[in-house]
C-alpha cells in the first residue's frame, strides 16, 4: 500500500507544480506534464517503477476524451465531415505511409519492416492534438476541425493495421529480431502489454473471418440499440436513488463497458466509446455523462503525458544522439509536407492550413502501442523498435513548441494581415459603431429599431458575410485606423459606440478620439471594473461595463425572489446603479494604471469606506412596497412616495 502511495504521491505532485509554471510561461499544459515526466524519470528509475504499465493504463483518458468528443457532435455533423474524415484523412495515413516505407527500404530495411515503420509513424497524437485545440479554443476552427477528421480516421485505421501487421512477420524478420534480442531487450520488457487496444483479450481471434465480421458488426450495433434504447430508463433507474455518486459510477461503468466490448472483438475502445458519444449526443444526460466523466478524463490524460516524458531512454539517446534526432525532426518535417500539400488540394485557407499541418507533424500514442504489438509477432526487430520509441517520444514532446510557434508568430500574421481589402464606405449616417458581435450587434439592433442609421466597422470577414445575409448595412475594417474612421465620416459624426472586443483597443481608440474628435460623443464598451477607470482617464464618460448591466437586472430578480415587491426591487437597482457609478468617480481619482486594485492602499482604504456606506444606505431604504395585486404591480401609495422623496433628498445632500 505504502508503495502505491508514495507513486501515486510522486505522479500527482508532479503534475501540480510542473504545470501551472507551464501555463504561466505560457508553454500550455500539455508540455507541462512531459517535462514533469521527465524531471521526476530519474526517480522512477531508482524505484524501479513500470513506465510502461502505467502508460497503459494511463491511455484510458484517451479513450474518455473521445467519448466526450462525440458527445460533442450529432450524427448529421458526423455525416457532413466525412469529405474531410474519408479524403483528407485518407490520403494522410495513406501517404505518409507510402513514403515512410519507401524511405525505410531506401536505408536498408527490408519491405515487410518498412511498411510496418510507415504504418506506426503515419498515426498523429490524438491525446496531444485534442487536448491543446481544447485548451487554446481552436478545436471548432477550420485547422482544428480538420485535424479532429484525420486523427479519428487514424483511430479507425489502427482495426485494419492490426489485423495486418502479424502477416509481416517473414522469416528473415524473425531472424534480425533474434540477431537484436540483447540489444533490445528494454522493448520486450517495458512495453509487454497490447495498449488499450486489447488484443491480448481478442476471444474471436480463431475464428472464421466472416464470424469476426459479423461479432464486430453485432458489437457495433449493440452500441447503437443501447445508446438509443437502455440508456435513458438506466438513468432514470439511478435518479430515484438520489445519489450523485451513483451517476459518476454508471457514467465510468458505461465507458468501461463500452472499451471492454471492442477488446474483446479486436477493435479499438478509443473508436467504440466515440462511436457512443455520438449516439447519445442528443440524449438529455449529454452534460451528466460530460461532467461526470470530464475530471477522470483530464487525470488519465494528465498522468498519460507524464509518463510520455518519462519514458525517454535517456541512455539510448545519448547513445545515438545523431540518428535518433535526424530520424525525429525528418519524420516531423516529412509530415508537415505531405499535410501542407492536403492542405492546399482540400483548400483550407489562412492560418488554418498552418494549425493543421503543425498540428499533426508528430508521431502519436499508438505507435506505442503498435511498436510493443509488431515486436511480440517478430515484424520489427527490437533494436529498431527501441529506437523508433524515442523517435514517437521526442517528437510528442515537440508537438506543444509547435503549437506555442503557431500562436506567437503564424497566428498574428494572418490576424494583422488579412487578405481582404477594407470595404468603400458610402453615405455618412452620423452614427459610427465599432465593432458587431454580442455587444455590438444588441446597440445596432436599438439604434435601427428607433430609426437611426448606423455605419458599422467590423475586422472579421466571417461575421460581416452572415450580417449581410440578414440585410444589415456592415463595412469590413479595423475601427482602430484613422483613415477608415475618416472614411466612415467621423469628422461629421455625433456619436461613435467602441463595441470591439480587445481591451487594448478599446482604450487606444477612446484616446484617439479625446486627441482628435473631442467634440464627438463616445460610448464605450468596458471589460471590468479596472478598465473603466482607463477609459475614464480617457476621458470617456458614457462607459458601459460588458456584464453590469446584465448583472444588475439579475439581482433585481434575486429581490423579488425573496420576497421583495417589483416596485421596491426595480428602486433598489436603480439606487445600487447611481452608487456604483458615484463610486467608480471617486475611485478614478486614486486609480494608479501601475498597480493592481489589492497593492493600491490608497484605492482599497476608499473603496471599503465606500461600501460600508453603501450598504447602510441600502439597508436604511426601507422595505414597504410588499403589496401585490394579479398583475404582480400596483402604483405607489403616499407612504411610498414620502420614501422615495427623503431618500432622494438626502442622496442630493450627501453629494
Amino acid at each position: 500500500m505504502a508503495d502505491f502511495l508514495l507513486l501515486a504521491f510522486i505522479f500527482l505532485a508532479a503534475g501540480v507544480i510542473a504545470v501551472p509554471i507551464a501555463s504561466r510561461l505560457g508553454l500550455g499544459s500539455v508540455l507541462g506534464y512531459l517535462l514533469a515526466g521527465i524531471a521526476i524519470s530519474p526517480l522512477l528509475a531508482a524505484l524501479h517503477v513500470d513506465i510502461i504499465s502505467i502508460q497503459h493504463f494511463a491511455e484510458f483518458g484517451v479513450v474518455m476524451m473521445l467519448f466526450l468528443v462525440g458527445l460533442e457532435l450529432e450524427p448529421k455533423l458526423l455525416w457532413e465531415m466525412r469529405t474531410k474524415l474519408i479524403g483528407l484523412g485518407g490520403l494522410q495515413v495513406g501517404l505518409t505511409t507510402l513514403v515512410v516505407t519507401a524511405i525505410s527500404m531506401a536505408l536498408g530495411q527490408p519491405w515487410t519492416v518498412s511498411l510496418a515503420i510507415g504504418f506506426v509513424l503515419a498515426l498523429s497524437s490524438t491525446a496531444i492534438v485534442l487536448q491543446t485545440l481544447n485548451e487554446k479554443g481552436l478545436m471548432k476552427s477550420d485547422g482544428g476541425q480538420s485535424s479532429f477528421s484525420v486523427l479519428l480516421f487514424q483511430d479507425i485505421a489502427v482495426i485494419p493495421i492490426l489485423a495486418v501487421l502479424p502477416l509481416l512477420a517473414m522469416p528473415e524478420v524473425v531472424e534480425l529480431a533474434f540477431a537484436a534480442a540483447e540489444g533490445g531487450a528494454h522493448a520486450d520488457d517495458a512495453h509487454h502489454g497490447n495498449g488499450d487496444h486489447g488484443t491480448s483479450l481478442n476471444l474471436i481471434a480463431g475464428f472464421p473471418g466472416w464470424a469476426q465480421m459479423l461479432a464486430t458488426l453485432a458489437a457495433i450495433g449493440s452500441i447503437v440499440v443501447v445508446g438509443n434504447v437502455l440508456t435513458r430508463p438506466l438513468f432514470r433507474f439511478i435518479a430515484w436513488a438520489r445519489f450523485r455518486e451513483l451517476f459518476t459510477a454508471a457514467a465510468l461503468m458505461g465507458v468501461t463497458g463500452i472499451a471492454l466490448l471492442m477488446s474483446v472483438v479486436g477493435l479499438s475502445p478509443a473508436l467504440g466509446t466515440f462511436l457512443a458519444g455520438v449516439v447519445l449526443a442528443n440524449s438529455e444526460y449529454r452534460h451528466e455523462l460530460e461532467s461526470d466523466i470530464d475530471p477522470f478524463r483530464g487525470l488519465l490524460l494528465g498522468l498519460f503525458f507524464i509518463t510520455v516524458g518519462a519514458s525517454v531512454d535517456f541512455a539510448l539517446l545519448t547513445a545515438n544522439l545523431g540518428p535518433i534526432l535526424a530520424m525525429t525532426f525528418g519524420l516531423m518535417a516529412l509530415k508537415a509536407a505531405i499535410l501542407f500539400a492536403l492542405a492546399l488540394i482540400f483548400k483550407i485557407q489562412g492560418s488554418a492550413r498552418w494549425l493543421f499541418t503543425l498540428a499533426l507533424a508528430q508521431a502519436g500514442e499508438f505507435g506505442f502501442v503498435l511498436l510493443s504489438f509488431t515486436t511480440q509477432n517478430n515484424v520489427i526487430p527490437s533494436a529498431v523498435a527501441d529506437q523508433l520509441l524515442l523517435v514517437v517520444a521526442l517528437s510528442m514532446l515537440l508537438t506543444p513548441l509547435l503549437f506555442i510557434a503557431f500562436d506567437k508568430i503564424i497566428a498574428p500574421r494572418f490576424s494583422e494581415s488579412s487578405t481582404r481589402e477594407p470595404d468603400d464606405i458610402e453615405g455618412d449616417s452620423g452614427i459610427i459603431i465599432a465593432g458587431h458581435g454580442r455587444f455590438g450587434g444588441i446597440v445596432n439592433r436599438m439604434l435601427r429599431g428607433a430609426g437611426f442609421k448606423t455605419t458599422v466597422l467590423d475586422y472579421s470577414s466571417e461575421q460581416l458575410e452572415m450580417l449581410r445575409t440578414f440585410g444589415f448595412e456592415v463595412f469590413f475594417g479595423d475601427a482602430t485606423r484613422p483613415d477608415l474612421l475618416h472614411a466612415a465620416g467621423i469628422d461629421s459624426a455625433k456619436l461613435l459606440v467602441i463595441c470591439i472586443d480587445d481591451r487594448e483597443h478599446i482604450t487606444t481608440l477612446a484616446k484617439y478620439m479625446k486627441a482628435h474628435h473631442p467634440n464627438v460623443e463616445v460610448v464605450a464598451r468596458a471589460r471590468d471594473r479596472s478598465h473603466v477607470y482607463e477609459l475614464y482617464a480617457a476621458g470617456v464618460r458614457n462607459i458601459v461595463r460588458e456584464t453590469f448591466d446584465s448583472g444588475v437586472r439579475a439581482g433585481r430578480f434575486a429581490y423579488e425572489v425573496l420576497g421583495l415587491h417589483p416596485f421596491e426591487a426595480e428602486r433598489l437597482a436603480r439606487q445600487f446603479t447611481e452608487d456604483d457609478r458615484h463610486t467608480i468617480r471617486l475611485l478614478s481619482e486614486v486609480y494608479r494604471e501601475d498597480l493592481p486594485l489589492s497593492e493600491n492602499p490608497e484605492y482599497v482604504a476608499l473603496a471599503k469606506r465606500l461600501m460600508e456606506e453603501r450598504e447602510a444606505q441600502m439597508k436604511g431604504g426601507g422595505r414597504g412596497f410588499t403589496t401585490r395585486d394579479e398583475r404582480g404591480w400596483v402604483p405607489p401609495g403616499k407612504n411610498d412616495l414620502t420614501a422615495i422623496l427623503s431618500d432622494h433628498a438626502k442622496r442630493k445632500g450627501e453629494s
